[in-house]
């Protein structure tokens, strides 16, 4: 072998120099990573409360939502109790003017109350004489003939009646002696009116049916004449005295 093909061997200065950098290389990259690391857990620990407090906010708005559907629910529920109290007020409200109106028209009807208004006149009269007639009591008016009109005038809804000025109650009797008719006591002779306040049109074509009182009063030889009345006045019984 050559002496000039010796191997060169490493100087020991340069490999000095290696380890160091190594060294140095290492520790900047330990340095490095311990920063960061410092860095991030300083950040996550700075923005901690901010996250805390997001969570607690977000708590608090789901709490307050489920809170406005209760009241929601509740606000809906007292409404629909107040829609039924308004109904039943409504549906009693009706009832209590409609028992006002029967009370005012039992008065009425008792002559309780004095009574006044639009209506009708039926004057029954006594039938002239025939003397080929075996018996005269065919041609004069009775009781029963009045009650016929009263009757009818009634199921019509005549509001109140009187005959020949004489309001009549309910429990008003009505006889007849010969020519004349006892109301309540009171004589009163032919031709015998009959007033009734009340819806002029129903009175009359309650009376006019066919076949009805009109025609059953003709046929038993009863003169019997009408007319309207825009005003007819009644006095109460206690009135009458």
């Amino acid at each position: 072998m050559n002496n000039n093909q010796r191997t060169k061997k490493p100087s020991p200065f340069t490999r000095k120099y290696m380890i160091i950098l190594t060294v140095c290389i290492i520790t900047g990259f330990i340095i490095g990573f311990s920063y960061n690391s410092s860095k991030d857990k300083r950040t996550l620990s700075s923005a901690s409360p901010y996250y805390e407090q997001e969570n607690q906010y977000r708590e608090e708005l789901i709490v307050q939502q489920e809170r406005n559907k209760e009241l929601t629910d509740e606000l809906a529920e007292l409404e629909k109790k107040i829609r039924g109290y308004e109904k039943e007020y409504s549906s009693n409200e009706v009832q209590y003017e409609r028992n006002i109106k029967e009370a005012q028209q039992l008065r009425l009807l008792l002559g309780i109350d004095s009574g006044e208004g639009k209506g009708i006149k039926v004057t029954l009269q006594d039938a002239d004489y025939n003397p080929a007639s075996t018996n005269p009591n065919d041609y004069i008016v009775h009781e029963s003939h009045i009650f016929k009109v009263l009757n009818e005038l009634k199921i019509a809804g005549a509001e109140a009646i009187a005959i020949n000025g004489q309001r009549l109650k309910m429990n008003s009797y009505i006889s007849c002696n010969g020519p004349v008719i006892t109301v309540d006591g009171k004589q009163y002779p032919a031709p015998f009116v009959i007033e009734a306040v009340g819806k002029q049109d129903i009175l009359l074509s309650a009376l006019e049916l066919t076949g009805g009182v009109f025609d059953q009063l003709l046929n038993e030889h009863v003169v019997v004449t009408f007319e309207k009345s825009e005003l007819i006045q009644m006095q109460s019984i206690n009135e009458e005295g």
